[in-house]
C-alpha cells in the first residue's frame, strides 16, 4: 500500500537560528505547535536537490523528547524524497556515533538530537543539529541558510500514517507515493565498537587493564552519567577490555539524566570527583549527555585540564596503532583553550591551528589532510578518525598513553610539564545573566583593548606583572575555503604566552552565558597549586573586564 504524503501549512517562528552546536531550546519550545517541524523541514530543505534520494543518519542523546522527536522526523523525512534512515534503536546514538556512521555509509548527513551538555527533562533542554557528509557539524554557510529558510517557512511535509517500532532492530521498507523509503533500525553501538577496534590495540589493552600484563588490574571509574554513553561504555570497558562491574557507574541513559547535569566537570560531576578523591582508583572519567565531552582524571582525583589532555595526548600519538598507521599531521584548539598543545606542535614540527569555538572550524582542516588531533577547552578531544570531539576515544587514548609509559596519570603530566612548562588554567561560567548589560560589557571591553595605547600596556597584582603583546576581537580565516568567522571573542595576549579570553556562550538556551578564561603559563613553577597560581591574572581580568559591574555577579556559577 503507498503511503499518502500530507502539505500542512505553517508559520515561522522567531529564533531558530543555530548556535555553536545546533538549535537549543527548552523542551516546552520544541513541543510547540509545528516547531520541530518547521525547524527540521528546514534542515531538509537546506540540502537542497542533494536530498533527492538521499541515506541519513537519525539519533541523539535519549534525554526527554527525544524518542518523539525521532519519529517525527522519519514522518518528514519519509515525505521529503530521502531513500534511507539509519535510526538508532529507541532512537539513541551517541554524538560520536553519528558522525562513524555517516562517514562509513557515505551518507548525506545526520540530524542529531541533543543539546549536550545541557540539564534534561521536560522542563530542561533539548536540541537538534545537523551533521553533514564529512560527519562534522555543519558550517557556518549551511546554518546560516536554516536559519534563512526558518524564517520564511510556510509549508512542511510529513507521512502522518507511517509507523514504526523504533525500539526493535530491523528494516523497514515503505512506498511512499511511488517511491521506495527505507528505514534501518541499527544497534546503537556496534558500528562505533568496531571503528574503535580499528584505532586502538584492544589485546594491548586489555592485558593492561585486566592486569595480566602487569600483574595489577587497573582501577577505573567511569561514569557515564545517565546519557548516551552507558551501553558503549558497558561493551568497550567490560566485554572488550575485561574491567570489573564495579568499574563503571550510571550507564542506563534517562530521560532527564537522574537529576544529573550531564557537564563532565569538577562541578557536576562531584560523585565520580569525590569517589576518586579517595584514592582507589588509577583513572576516572566522564562523559556529557551525548558522549563528545569528557573529564579525565587520576588517582586521588589528580584533574587534567582538557588543555594538558590534548597536550599529552599530542606527545604520546605513537601509543595509539591509528597514527601509527595513518602518520601525523597537525594539531588545532579552539582560541580559548590554553596554548599547551602549541608547545608539543612546535618541539615536533607539526602545523598547529587556533580556531573559532566550535567543532565545525576543525573539519576542513581534517578533510584537506592538515590535521590529525584537536580539542577545546569545554572538555572535548578528538581525531580525524571522525569530525566529533569523542569522549570514549579520549579515554582510550589515555588508558593507551598509561599502557605505553607505565606511569600514573599524574607522573605523565608531571614529566610533561617538566619538558614543556605548565599552562595554568581555568574557566568562569556565569550562566544565565541578563543579555543586554552582557553585551554592554563585551561592547566596552572590546573598545578598550583595541585602542590606542593598549599594546605595550602592564598590568599587575599579586607580585606579578604581565605585559600586552596583542588584543583583539578574534577573527579567523579559514585556511582551506578561506571563509571568515570575525567576533568570535575577547582576546589579550600576554608577552610570555599568558592569556585572558572572554566571551558569550552560543550553547545555552536562555540569557546569556559569560565565559571567562584565564592562561597563565609558567616555564619552571610548573608544581604550584593552580587557584593561587591564577589568581594575580584572574584580578586583572575581573579589572580590565569589570565583569563584576555589568553582571551584578560576585562569583562565577561554575569554575572549571
Amino acid at each position: 500500500m503507498s503511503l499518502s504524503v500530507e502539505t500542512v501549512t505553517t508559520t515561522p517562528y522567531e529564533g531558530q537560528k543555530p548556535g555553536t552546536s545546533g538549535l537549543r531550546k527548552k523542551v516546552k519550545v520544541f513541543t510547540q505547535k509545528n516547531y520541530t517541524e518547521n525547524f527540521v523541514q528546514c534542515i531538509l530543505d537546506a540540502n537542497g536537490a542533494a536530498l533527492n534520494g538521499s541515506t541519513l543518519v537519525v539519533g541523539g542523546d535519549g534525554r526527554y523528547y527525544c524518542k518523539e522527536a525521532a519519529e517525527l522526523i522519519i514522518r518528514i523525512c519519509a515525505a521529503n524524497g530521502v531513500s534511507k534512515l539509519l535510526v538508532g534503536q529507541n532512537g539513541i546514538l551517541s554524538t560520536p556515533a553519528v558522525s562513524s556512521l555517516i562517514r562509513h555509509n557515505n551518507a548525506l548527513g545526520g540530524i542529531v538530537l541533543t543539546a549536550s551538555h545541557n540539564p534534561g527533562g521536560p522542563e530542561n533542554d533539548f536540541g537538534i543539529k545537523f551533521n553533514c557528509e564529512n560527519g562534522g557539524p555543519a558550517p557556518d554557510a549551511f546554518t546560516n541558510n536554516i536559519h534563512q529558510l526558518s524564517t520564511v517557512i510556510k509549508q512542511y511535509k510529513l507521512v502522518p500514517t507511517l509507523q514504526i517500532d523504533i525500539g526493535k532492530v530491523g528494516v523497514s521498507s515503505f512506498d511512499v507515493a511511488g517511491k521506495s523509503f527505507v528505514v534501518e533500525v541499527i544497534d546503537s553501538v556496534a558500528n562505533y565498537v568496531r571503528h574503535m577496534e580499528e584505532i586502538f590495540d584492544f589485546a594491548k589493552l586489555r592485558d593492561f587493564v585486566s592486569g595480566k600484563a602487569t600483574g595489577k588490574p587497573l582501577k577505573m571509574r567511569i561514569d557515564s552519567m545517565n546519557g548516551v554513553t552507558g551501553a558503549y561504555v558497558r561493551e568497550i570497558f567490560l566485554n572488550r577490555l575485561g574491567a570489573s562491574e564495579a568499574s563503571v557507574v550510571h550507564t542506563t541513559p534517562l530521560p532527564d539524566f537522574g537529576g544529573l547535569h550531564p557537564d563532565p566537570n569538577l562541578t557536576y560531576a562531584k560523585d565520580l570527583v569525590e569517589t576518586v578523591a579517595k584514592g582507589d582508583y588509577d583513572i576516572g572519567a566522564a562523559f556529557d549527555g551525548d558522549g563528545d565531552r569528557n573529564m579525565i582524571i587520576g588517582s586521588k582525583a589528580f584533574f587534567v585540564t582538557p588543555s594538558d589532555s590534548l597536550a599529552v595526548i599530542a606527545h604520546y600519538l605513537e601509543a595509539i596503532p591509528y597514527f601509527q598507521k595513518n602518520g601525523v599531521q597537525g594539531f588545532a584548539r579552539s582560541m580559548p583553550t590554553a596554548s599547551a598543545v602549541d608547545l608539543v606542535g612546535q618541539k615536533l614540527g607539526k602545523e598547529v591551528f587556533e580556531v573559532p569555538t566550535g567543532w565545525k572550524y576543525f573539519g576542513n582542516l581534517m578533510d584537506a589532510g592538515r590535521l590529525c588531533l584537536c580539542g577545546e577547552e569545554s572538555f572535548g578531544t578528538g581525531s580525524n578518525h571522525i569530525r566529533e570531539k569523542d569522549g570514549i576515544w579520549a579515554v582510550l587514548a589515555w588508558i593507551s598513553v598509561m599502557q605505553h609509559t607505565g606511569k600514573s596519570i599524574e607522573d605523565i603530566l608531571k614529566q610533561h610539564w617538566s619538558v614543556y612548562g605548565r599552562n595554568y588554567f581555568t574557566r568562569y561560567d556565569y550562566e544565565e545573566c541578563a543579555l543586554e548589560p552582557c553585551n554592554e560589557m563585551m561592547a566596552t571591553m572590546e573598545k578598550s583593548i583595541t585602542a590606542a595605547g593598549f599594546v605595550g600596556k602592564t598590568f599587575a597584582s599579586g607580585g606579578k606583572s604581565y605585559k600586552v603583546k596583542e588584543a583583539d576581537n578574534f577573527s579567523y580565516t579559514d585556511p582551506v575555503d578561506k571563509s571568515v568567522a570575525t567576533k568570535q571573542g575577547l582576546r589579550i595576549v600576554f608577552d610570555d604566552g599568558s592569556r585572558i579570553v572572554m566571551r558569550l556562550s552560543g550553547t545555552g538556551s536562555s540569557g546569556a552565558t559569560v565565559r571567562l578564561y584565564i592562561d597563565s603559563y609558567e616555564k619552571d613553577n610548573v608544581l604550584g597549586q593552580a587557584s593561587v597560581m591564577l589568581k594575580p591574572l584572574i584580578d586583572i581580568a575581573l579589572e580590565i573586564s569589570a565583569l563584576p559591574k555589568f553582571t551584578g555577579r560576585n562569583a562565577p556559577t561554575v569554575i572549571t
